[in-house]
Formats: structure tokens, sequence, C-alpha cells
């Protein structure tokens, strides 16, 4: 049985960390129970050189990424928002809202840099884990006579 993809959104600041590596991690590990997106509340530039560096020691490439405004996804319709900004978020978005408090490392040092990302791959790991369950737990309504075989 196929379940369809959730839409989650992965929000900070610049869009440019976080949920770069959030989406990254999502779209490589969890592609059969979500479908990932990112965006920032105040955009930077470009991704940060040492988001790009940390996930390519993951085996993610982010080249062909770019900071994305959270304006700019308001047409999708997410079934998730995760908020790593620390911020309030346009109510726009109107999608259940998870805050994750992961800190932004984007003027960390390299390895504090490397435990951020390592913090965000375990709670995008949490929540592909948390999908998966969902995706695959019985729905017995309207099947037979609503009562177990044993």
């Amino acid at each position: 049985m196929s379940v369809e993809p959730k839409n989650v959104l992965f929000v900070c600041i610049g869009n440019a960390c976080r949920s770069q590596m959030a989406e990254g991690f999502a779209r490589a590990y969890g592609s059969d129970v979500i479908a990932a997106a990112s965006a920032g509340l105040h955009p930077a530039m470009n991704v940060a050189s040492d988001t790009q560096r940390t996930m390519r020691e993951k085996n993610i490439d982010l080249s062909g990424h770019f900071p994305k405004n959270v304006h700019h996804v308001l047409r999708t319709r997410f079934d998730l928002v995760i908020n790593m900004s620390g911020l309030g978020l346009p109510a726009r978005l109107n999608a259940p809202v998870r805050i994750w408090d992961v800190p932004d490392p984007v003027q960390m040092k390299y390895d504090d840099h490397c435990a951020v990302r390592d913090q965000i791959e375990h709670l995008v790991m949490m929540l592909i884990l948390e999908l998966r369950k969902k995706a695959k737990a019985p729905d017995f309504r309207g099947q037979g006579s609503g009562r177990l075989e044993t």
C-alpha cells in the first residue's frame, strides 16, 4: 500500500543553514513519507559554505540549493511546518507548526556547525520514523464485521 508523502516545510531565518540541512536530510532519508521544502523569513544570498561542506560529509549535495523566502511558498499547502527560526511565522501558512529549538550555526566554528547538523539529522530521522509509523497504522474503518480474527 502506497502512502502519499506529507508536504513538510522547514523554516529558519536565512534558509542558509538549518532549514537547508533539514530539507536535505528529509529528501535523502524520507522521500517515501515527506515531500520536503525549505524557506527563510529573511533569506540570505546563498547557502552557507560550511552548511554545504557539513552535508557533503553525509553524502548530501546542496550545491543546487538556494535560499527562498517563506512568502514564495505560500501557494503550496503544507501538512506540517517545522519552525527553527525562533520567530513567529506568517499566519497564511495555515498548517500545524512544530518548533525545533536548534541554534543557528551561521556564525559558529566548523565543529559546532557539524554538531547542529547532527542534531537536525536526528530530529529529521525521528520525524520520518513517526510518519512511517503513522503510514503503517491499520485502518479498520469499513472493513468486514468490525471484529478482528485471531
